[in-house]
């Protein structure tokens, strides 16, 4: 069963974890929506989903420079299905702030619990580990930071900051939490003007309590029209899983949102389960269908649309920059 740490008084359990629970000893909680799956026979994974180990000298420098730096990426903690083309590429995704998560997501495999402190010396490492690589576009991402009002934003400013200094003429992208909805946490962010702010819807209206039980629909549509709104030629994007029980309607009424958000850049990829503790998957999308919505996105007005069964948010995105950036190598920003 998938059980989430929370504060020892269970009557915090509700506030923590909305929706149906089931308290056991030990300050614990399991989610009744969230362990459906764990008795059900998987689906039989089809031929077009292949998922290659990651192998490679590159992928293995890579590997061994984040552990000797003490650094974190979202590649290994999520399991990325594209990890080793990425890596084999010398490019990552860097998760900050830790490897704990104040939420559990149904569908995500990084840790849940109580994080521990800020590491205010991360920025540095991570910086410097972009000017290792040579990386020409850094995505940083982190945990949630719930327990603080401004959610870690002042960590994200410091690290794009620092990764201009060090690293002039690599764009950067941060995949940032909702805060909430706290727009002074995102004007943080924005005001360090990251050429892409990101932040994944994820899933339909429907499905959030089963999915993502601490998230708000309005939060992520506050984070994206405001961050559009705090710096217009800022590029925002959005993703969605699909593959977790909903319709092909409503991904595309989500599409519909998103651009009504004036979203720039959106991502569809098909839910692969990390483990039998996670949400199962409902069902697998066909290439077919990935290619409908990669044409409905663009018809609707999307500037940019990856759309495919492997597709994840960071994919291809220094190709989006090179493309749509109005902020890349201006005044010594990329």
């Amino acid at each position: 069963m998938l059980c989430v740490t929370i504060p020892s008084d269970v009557s915090d359990a509700v506030a923590y974890l909305p929706g149906k629970f089931t308290t056991v000893s030990g300050g614990r909680i399991i989610t009744e929506d969230r362990i459906k799956g764990e008795d059900r026979k998987p689906l039989r994974r089809p031929s077009w989903i292949k998922v290659h180990a990651p192998t490679g000298e590159t992928y293995e420098w890579l590997r061994e420079m984040m552990r000797t730096k003490v650094l974190h990426t979202v590649c290994e903690e999520a399991r990325c299905p594209n990890i080793g083309e990425c890596w084999g590429s010398g490019t990552a995704t860097f998760l900050m702030m830790g490897e704990i998560c104040a939420r559990s997501c149904g569908f995500c495999d990084i840790k849940t619990g109580r994080p521990e402190p800020l590491d205010w010396l991360e920025p540095e490492r991570v910086a410097r580990a972009v000017k290792a690589m040579n990386l020409r576009h850094a995505v940083i991402t982190s945990v949630n930071r719930d327990q603080r009002a401004d959610g870690g934003a002042p960590i994200f400013a410091m690290v794009i900051r620092r990764i201009r200094e060090l690293q002039p003429g690599c764009s950067v992208e941060v995949l940032i939490p909702d805060f909430k909805g706290s727009v002074t946490a995102l004007k943080i962010v924005v005001d360090a003007r990251p050429e892409i702010v990101n932040h994944n819807v994820e899933t339909v209206p429907r499905l959030f309590r089963k999915v993502q039980p601490q998230d708000s629909y309005e939060w992520a549509q506050a984070t994206l029209s405001t961050a559009k709104a705090l710096n217009p030629d800022v590029l925002t994007k959005s993703g969605i899983m699909v593959g977790l029980g909903e319709t092909m309607e409503e991904v595309k009424s989500v599409m519909r949102d998103l651009h009504d958000w004036r979203v720039d850049i959106l991502t569809i990829g098909q839910y692969l389960q990390p483990s039998k503790k996670h949400l199962p998957i409902e069902r697998y999308y066909t290439p077919e269908e990935f290619d409908e919505f990669r044409r409905y996105g663009l018809a609707i007005g999307f500037k940019w649309v990856e759309s495919g069964p492997l597709v994840r948010s960071s994919y291809h995105a220094e190709k989006q920059v090179l493309a749509l950036s109005k902020l890349y190598g201006v005044s010594g920003q990329g």
